[in-house]
């Protein structure tokens, strides 16, 4: 018979569970209390306090076309990365699968990116994608000012949503590889057997086996894209050249801490939560309902 642990008394079962709800509490409702409160208030000039002014921040940030700029500029952001983080893994993880040669070391190599901070990520990158030093310094030998991140707000587009995919593509590889190995190999063999060439199998079998998967990263990938790329585009373009890649969590980050504008940045950290949400409720209305997980 299974012996489960019990507790006694209720109090030892709070007191276990007390730092967690503290670490909870302290580090999430207290900070989404606190954000709450200040994007429906407005902080007095020299002091005293802040004053409610209802929905007036709000109204004031969807008449700033600045601020639509963004919103587009995340979802450009978003999509394009997403394709290409989970396009990337899916390809490697079905060669990975296939036990190609060395696949043992690709397994593992795959995933460190992964392990990489955001930070020191964009610092790798700027260096890498730099117009005068990186990689592509050999572009502007030949064409010159082809790629130039620094002046161009599509170049530097570009090389944010590069670097950011980069890191992603390994989160994406560990969850479509374990899918693939979840798939059974009688489904695989009898396929080859019946004359399926490597791509047939892989459109016919692998890819609707997992489309349970596929869904599921979709979600992580676009949610994350809006939320995790703060310090990617901080270390590499700082919002610029002239706010091409000032996306929506740096625009909070920028009015907030650098223009002090307190109660505008809540209302977008607010904003931006609510277009989180509705993204997830369309993709699960609209995308999930063509999931077949059996």
């Amino acid at each position: 018979m299974e012996k489960r642990v019990t507790f006694s008394s209720t109090t030892i079962g709070l007191l276990f569970a007390f730092p967690m709800l503290l670490l909870v509490f302290v580090f999430f409702y207290w900070p989404g209390g606190q954000a709450l409160f200040w994007a429906f208030t407005l902080e007095q000039p020299w002091g005293g306090g802040n004053k409610w002014v209802g929905f007036q921040n709000f109204a004031h940030l969807l008449k700033d076309p600045i601020y639509w700029n963004s919103i587009t500029r995340s979802l450009v952001f978003g999509a394009g990365s997403t394709a290409i983080a989970m396009g990337v893994a899916l390809v490697l993880a079905v060669l990975t699968d296939r036990e190609m040669k060395g696949h043992s070391a690709y397994r593992s190599i795959f995933v460190w990116p992964y392990a990489i901070a955001a930070p020191a990520l964009g610092l790798a990158f700027r260096f890498i994608l730099a117009p005068e030093a990186g990689l592509l310094s050999i572009l502007n030998r030949v064409w010159p000012d082809i790629w130039n991140p620094a002046l161009d707000g599509n170049d530097a587009m570009i090389a944010i949503i590069v670097a950011f995919s980069w890191k992603y593509i390994g989160y994406n590889f560990i969850f479509f590889l374990s899918a693939l190995q979840g798939i059974p190999r009688s489904l695989i063999e009898a396929a080859a057997m019946d004359g399926s060439g490597p791509l047939r199998r892989v459109f016919d079998i692998q890819l609707p086996l997992l489309t349970p998967t596929l869904f599921f990263l979709l979600v992580i990938n676009i949610t994350e894209s809006f939320q995790d790329s703060f310090g990617i585009v901080d270390i590499m373009t700082q919002g610029g050249p002239a706010r091409a890649t000032e996306l929506m969590v740096y625009k909070i980050y920028f009015d907030g801490f650098k223009g002090l504008d307190y109660s505008g940045a809540a209302a977008q950290s607010i904003i931006l939560m609510v277009l989180v949400i509705l993204l997830t409720i369309l993709q699960f209305r609209f995308i999930e309902r063509r999931i077949h997980y059996k």
